[in-house]
């Protein structure tokens, strides 16, 4: 979503890497690309224009940290700033000294102020769903239509289900066709009940939802409230309307994302009317500009809850500021990135193959089971826009091909017999040629995953022997590629005395500064 975003602002960074000292000319010359970057995602005018000024007085006026140069300072001040956007001046008062990770040990220096050590680092919590204190808690959904509020109610009963409650699900949407159809479908998808009365009114059916919630244990009640292409008089009285007769616990608006300030000014009169409790922003996987991300917590003064990445119905997320803010300026998103791992990888199945590691075995069965929990990560475009500096490099790799790739590999291996998987010494010409035939490939291509078998089996009992690839003592050489990504991944670059280079380990860098 805020690719081109973060690449326009790693842009406007790199102009300032390399000097020792920065004058104020030259602060403004690169906050002026800033705030075009940010005018260009669609970001309000307002907000744009208080967050560039916030900066601007923090670059030229506070102290240099330790291990940091004047560039970096800006850097880190912006990220600061936007964690203080996405959050609000409440949550992100004490995060003013987050603890970015700088490796360049040489700080210049702005004249009349002194180093400081850096703060301890201050984590930014994510702002909860509000749930009574006696069951049901009722969350009302409402918006505009095509926002996604139907699908969102079954991704959030499916949320709300991982933690152990019991959601119903309420079809309040009388205007829409095949609304209350399009319900039970998502229903039936996430294993949650849908209440509806045909013919009934939308204020009826939310009340007697709640009573049959509290006759059948449900602790949860979401609404699906109907929208309109505009904000209109009517459908503000029905949303009121429900509010009074249920008195929900938290009402979330939701917004597309994709259509920007729009997306604002609906948020404002939603605000207005039904005072709602927060956000939940949909289609952030998209290709949208990020400018209602970014303005809609500054303008209405309500936090933004969730924020939907994808078609899945287990593709809801929590919004958390700072991580947005890393993703914005193009860091990256590594704590999501390891959640979705511990999410989609099994521990029993991780302990097994970690004991076959052990022992140096690695066969089709394991490989076959390493692809699937590959693709239950996500898209592998999503995964590497996750790690830092990474994200604005993607915009050219086909991924496509990639994908097509991974499904021709999978297809291949469940062609053969379990026999053949385990043992895949047993696979000759003609058993190839089998396969190549019940997998609709060729023999070439069967070719090429048995090669980048025996590529990733060998690396599997180095790391069981405690050896890598391209580390020391480990022989150079490169990794196999993995399916889907091809080319696989260079080894590690040698020194100039020609050895594994592995002195001191990594350092880690921003992704702009020197």
């Amino acid at each position: 979503m805020f690719e081109q975003l973060a690449e326009k602002l790693q842009n406007a960074f790199k102009k300032l890497r390399g000097n020792a000292k920065l004058s104020e000319a030259e602060v403004d010359a690169a906050l002026r690309e800033v705030r075009l970057a940010l005018l260009e995602a669609d970001v309000n005018f307002k907000v744009v224009k208080d967050f560039v000024a916030r900066v601007k007085e923090r670059a030229v006026g506070d102290e240099i940290l330790d291990g940091l140069n004047p560039a970096q300072q800006v850097v880190k001040i912006v990220h600061e700033e936007m964690i203080r956007l996405l959050a609000g001046d409440d949550e992100a008062s004490d995060a003013t000294d987050d603890g970015v990770s700088v490796a360049d040990p040489e700080a210049g220096e702005i004249t009349g102020v002194k180093p400081r050590r850096r703060a301890k680092p201050v984590k930014i919590l994510p702002t909860d769903l509000v749930f009574a204190s006696k069951a049901p808690s009722v969350l009302m959904l409402c918006g505009l239509q095509g926002a996604g509020k139907t699908t969102l109610a079954g991704k959030l009963a499916a949320f709300l289900k991982k933690q152990g409650k019991t959601p119903v699900l309420a079809a309040c949407d009388v205007q829409r066709p095949a609304a209350i159809k399009q319900l039970q479908i998502v229903g039936e998808q996430v294993k949650a009940p849908v209440f509806t009365i045909p013919g009934a009114d939308p204020v009826r059916i939310a009340r007697e939802a709640v009573e049959w919630a509290k006759a059948n244990r449900a602790d949860v009640v979401i609404l699906d409230t109907a929208g309109r292409l505009h904000v209109d008089d009517d459908l503000m009285e029905e949303l009121q309307g429900i509010k009074e007769a249920t008195q929900p616990s938290d009402i979330l608006l939701v917004l597309d994302a994709m259509t920007g300030q729009d997306a604002v000014n609906v948020a404002v009169e939603f605000n207005d009317a039904i005072n709602v409790g927060g956000f939940v922003l949909t289609k952030v996987d998209g290709d949208a500009r990020g400018g209602a991300a970014i303005s809609v917590r500054a303008v209405v003064g309500k936090p933004i809850k969730l924020v939907g990445v994808g078609e899945k119905m287990t593709a809801l997320e929590v919004f958390y500021p700072d991580r947005m803010a890393s993703r914005i300026l193009g860091m990256g998103d590594v704590l999501s990135l390891i959640e979705k791992a511990e999410a989609a990888i099994d521990e029993k199945t991780a302990a097994e193959m970690e004991k076959k590691l052990r022992q140096g075995k690695f066969d089709f069965e394991d490989f076959l089971s390493q692809m699937q929990q590959m693709r239950r990560l996500g898209p592998m475009r999503d995964l590497l826009a996750m790690l830092p500096g990474v994200g604005t490099k993607l915009k050219d790799v086909d991924f496509d091909a990639g994908e097509k790739e991974m499904a021709r590999f999978e297809a291949i291996v469940r062609s053969m017999t379990k026999e053949e998987r385990r043992r895949p010494e047993t696979l000759n010409g003609a058993r190839r040629k089998r396969v190549a035939a019940g997998s609709g490939t060729t023999v070439q291509e069967v070719n090429k995953v048995l090669t980048n078998f025996n590529q990733m089996r060998d690396m599997m009992k180095m790391m069981a022997s405690g050896k890598m690839p391209g580390m020391p003592g480990g022989g150079g050489g490169r990794m196999a590629p993995m399916p889907g990504l091809g080319g696989g991944v260079p080894a590690a670059r040698k020194n100039k005395k020609g050895k594994g280079g592995g002195g001191g380990g990594p350092k880690f860098r921003l992704p702009f500064g020197r």
